[in-house]
């Protein structure tokens, strides 16, 4: 079982229960012990933070656009400022809500890895594709093949980290 943050190696309080599976299901064991109840508190504190986060991303959206411009047009020597403070902002909700926190209550599945690529690296991985087929002329054929081979091998890495 994974071991909760608790001070004292204690759990958290909603993971204190009773036992009180029926005898006709003593042979089913919940993952990593987690009871009905939790399952159930989980899923609706879920559901809670989906929303907040919902509305934390509709508000971000316009307001992020806001701020580029601002940082665009009266920049001055820092222009994106505002923006990227707001990111600053964005990620700090972003720890506040921790949207999978639940998932701490059992162990990670075997297609959980630490290293997996993000979204960042993939982007990464285009712009550098089309910036270097732009420098060669433009981009052509042999940029879609480029960004295809590219696509592929994120796609070979994502699937060979998996058991």
């Amino acid at each position: 079982m994974v071991e909760q943050n608790e001070p004292g190696g204690q759990q958290a309080p909603h993971d204190t229960h009773e036992d009180t599976r029926n005898t006709d299901l003593a042979g089913v064991v919940p993952p990593d012990g987690v009871d009905r109840w939790t399952l159930m508190r989980d899923v609706t504190v879920f559901q809670g933070k989906l929303i907040l986060d919902g509305l934390r991303d509709l508000l971000l959206s316009p307001i992020s656009i806001a701020a580029a411009l601002i940082g665009i047009i009266g920049g001055g020597d820092r222009p994106g400022r505002q923006f990227y403070d707001l990111l600053y902002l964005g990620k700090r909700s972003e720890k506040w809500i921790n949207l999978f926190g639940a998932a701490s209550h059992v162990s990670p599945p075997s297609f959980d890895k630490e290293d997996a690529e993000s979204v960042d690296a993939l982007v990464d991985r285009l712009e550098t594709v089309a910036r270097r087929q732009y420098e060669k002329g433009g981009l052509t054929q042999n940029a879609k093949d480029a960004v295809d081979r590219a696509l592929d091998a994120v796609n070979k890495g994502l699937t060979s980290k998996n058991p």
